[in-house]
């Protein structure tokens, strides 16, 4: 047997507990350290810790990393652990550019290590049972709700509420998992027409995009200051049936579902790292999608 991934964790917030506890209980990985700006957030977690992701690099010199830190640090982040030799997990998104997501992809395949963006909603239990009932019929129709209160779901982190480290609003941060949806489910993807509501400070707090994926039709429906949690997905396939897929279901409490998709996500990346460096594209096109989102309501 091959030994454990040596995994080092970057960036503490409020999605990092998942991937801890993931870490802990794979037997394929073993976490070796932790980073963080805030020393008290990246103390006690029975690793070496530290404050200066480059430092944990040179000194730790981990198989893997994590980077769980706010949006607008990923490309820096993911840059430096690509070009100190470890492959890296991140969360979506990508980066906060197309032009960075690729900018990234280019340098994992040169320096041969696996670049792995975190759709956790892949791996979502409904989701699976729904595409294990599509079957190899085609799909027609798509509609992907993701609709929560972002101040609920941001907790400490305050980053998301500030456009400029978050890349936006809600198309930014939410539209990923989303538009990946679309992808796994109908294939690549674009989008056609965005309707964008934003606050008064201009973030973008709801929003209905309209996607082509070959044949079929999809919808993404986003909201940040929707009363509770709705994430689901409806589809209408083209043999007349329609099929549904609660993400929240059967997990109950705040955030519930997400440990048997950071669990999976794990596994997943263990596995890409294990069959030698790929991406498989997913992170970039869900940039793309974010992108002309925001350019279709500009027009």
């Amino acid at each position: 047997m091959s030994a454990p991934l040596r995994v080092a964790v970057i960036g503490l917030g409020v999605i990092s507990r998942f991937y801890l506890a993931a870490l802990r209980d794979a037997p394929g990985s073993r976490l070796v350290a932790v980073c963080d700006s805030d020393p008290a957030r990246a103390a006690g977690h029975g690793v070496p810790a530290y404050t200066d992701h480059r430092r944990l690099l040179a000194a730790e010199r981990p198989d893997a990393v994590v980077v769980t830190v706010p949006n607008d640090a990923h490309f820096a982040v993911c840059a430096d652990a690509l070009d100190g030799g470890a492959a890296v997990c991140v969360e979506k998104p990508l980066a906060l550019t197309a032009e960075r997501g690729a900018a990234l992809r280019v340098l994992a395949e040169r320096r041969g290590r696996a670049l792995f963006t975190a759709f956790h909603r892949r791996y979502n239990d409904a989701v699976g049972r729904l595409r294990a009932a599509c079957g190899d019929a085609p799909v027609a129709e798509l509609t992907v709700r993701y609709l929560e209160d972002i101040r609920e779901h941001a907790g400490a982190d305050s980053w998301y509420l500030d456009a400029r480290r978050c890349g936006g609003g809600c198309v930014a941060d939410n539209g990923p998992n989303a538009f990946d949806l679309v992808r796994l489910l109908a294939g690549p993807a674009r989008v056609g027409a965005a309707r964008i509501e934003r606050d008064a400070s201009g973030t973008d707090v709801r929003a209905d995009v309209a996607l082509r994926a070959g044949a079929a039709r999809a919808r993404v429906l986003l909201d940040w200051a929707y009363p509770g949690e709705r994430k689901d997905v409806e589809v209408r396939l083209a043999d007349g049936r329609t099929l549904h897929a609660d993400m929240l279901a059967g997990h109950d409490g705040f955030k519930a579902s997400l440990w048997h998709e950071y669990a999976a996500i794990v596994r997943a990346f263990e596995e890409r790292v294990a069959g030698g460096a790929a991406d498989d594209g997913g992170g970039l096109a869900a940039l793309r999608c974010v992108e002309d989102a925001y350019r279709l309501e500009a027009a």
